[in-house]
């Protein structure tokens, strides 16, 4: 009798802490002024449904965006201006991808997925603090989670129920 009580307290814990998983970057530090590959772990679809398509926004201060094509998945990459000239390695970029969208897969509400992309952190961005990115979960039958909540100050993203993934940015390092 212990040991089925034991197994049915550990399998609610194991159903009820994948019920408040979400959308995270695998590596959540890196340094500003240096290319950052961030590999966003989606966890699950939505209320049973599969997920579809997956959306990221790009943060001011991202720039060099490229994204890693995902077998099965149509990619698409919205474009447009910064709002501000960055310098990367010398070249001055006013442009580039604001958006990344996987569309047209399936992944299923029991299944593990991860989408990449890779960017340069510019030296515009603060050291210590947090830079969060915008996901979107979109999943048939019009279901969706919106990872995109951002805490106000003297918050931290275990204070919401949807946090956007959050990359904690740290000192630039000496070479690149």
């Amino acid at each position: 009798m212990i040991k089925k009580l034991t197994l049915a307290v550990a399998l609610a814990a194991i159903c009820s802490s994948s019920a408040l998983a979400h959308v995270s970057l695998e590596k959540n530090e890196a340094p500003v002024g240096s290319t950052y590959k961030a590999v966003l772990r989606v966890p699950h679809g939505c209320e049973g449904k599969p997920t579809n398509v997956v959306r990221v926004k790009i943060p001011d201060g991202v720039i060099a965006v490229k994204p890693m094509p995902k077998a099965g998945w149509q990619l698409e990459k919205t474009r447009g201006e910064y709002g501000k000239s960055y310098d990367y390695y010398g070249t001055p970029i006013t442009e580039g991808v604001k958006e990344v969208i996987w569309s047209d897969g399936n992944l299923g509400d029991d299944e593990y997925d991860e989408f990449v992309l890779r960017a340069y952190l510019t030296t515009d961005l603060k050291a210590g603090e947090m830079l969060y990115s915008p996901v979107v979960q979109q999943c048939t039958d019009g279901l969706a989670e919106r990872w995109i909540e951002i805490p106000a100050e003297g918050k931290t993203s275990d204070d919401l129920e949807l946090p956007a993934p959050a990359l904690k940015l740290l000192e630039k390092s000496g070479s690149h």
